[in-house]
């Protein structure tokens, strides 16, 4: 019996909403990053057919023209469909202690809430390299998939997956 290679596939698609404005930095070479956590509710019923609810609570990082859209254009509540992959990532906080994360590296980034213009609207700037804040997790280079490709800027928002048609 011939040996079956299973596909290299690391999709995710979930939809939420922002628990806290988006983050934004740039990388010591310049790369715009953002990064928020979104709530995804799931509804169900359980055994008894009571409606219960279940939060999953998931840490989105996008890069370069998405990084900044979403600093731009999001805020804490902002509702989002996201098309990324899983990356985990590790480093070392101030006292020398390995953390891990694994969190969902955005392609496509489809913002959900109708933009209304009014007066109050506030154009946000983006913050000056001496002031990003430093606590955010950096990265140490180590792990696989943790710098962005050219390919993951695009502004498309076409959700069609033609190229993983077996």
């Amino acid at each position: 019996m011939a040996d079956l290679k299973m596909p290299d596939v690391n999709m995710v698609m979930i939809a939420g909403n922002l628990t806290s404005d988006p983050s934004f930095r740039r990388t010591t070479n310049g790369t715009p990053v953002a990064n928020f956590y979104i709530a995804s509710n799931r509804r169900f019923k359980d055994n008894t057919g009571q409606w219960r609810e279940n939060v999953c609570y998931v840490g989105i990082v996008a890069w370069y023209k998405l990084a900044e859209s979403c600093y731009e254009n999001l805020r804490k509540g902002s509702a989002v469909l996201i098309d990324g992959e899983l990356q985990s990532r590790a480093w070392k906080n101030e006292d020398g202690t390995t953390k891990n994360v694994v969190e969902i590296k955005a392609r496509r980034i489809q913002f959900l809430n109708k933009r209304q213009a009014t007066d109050s609207d506030e154009l946000r700037d983006f913050p000056a390299d001496d002031d990003l804040s430093s606590d955010a997790p950096q990265d140490t280079g180590s792990s696989a998939g943790t710098s962005p490709d050219d390919d993951d800027a695009g502004d498309d928002f076409d959700f069609g997956y033609d190229e993983f048609k077996l």
